[in-house]
């Protein structure tokens, strides 16, 4: 489960929703963080985040997963 760049920035600049609480809360910090920095820095640290997350939920955000694997 790894997030690209490229979803990421789908990810920040959309208005995806999500079955787990936690990733939508998250996902609502960064897009926020995003909207006022939209650098390439930012992106990539959202990015890591992201990929840590997933790591580290993996069985609960499967479902979440699938929907960004498609973008």
């Amino acid at each position: 489960m790894k997030v690209s760049l490229e979803q990421t920035e789908k990810l920040l600049c959309g208005n995806h929703s999500f079955t787990q609480i936690g990733l939508s809360m998250m996902m609502t910090r960064m897009r926020g963080a995003y909207a006022k920095d939209p650098s390439p820095e930012v992106l990539t640290k959202s990015m890591e985040e992201l990929n840590l997350f997933f790591d580290k939920f993996k069985s609960l955000v499967e479902k979440d997963y699938s929907v960004i694997a498609q973008l």
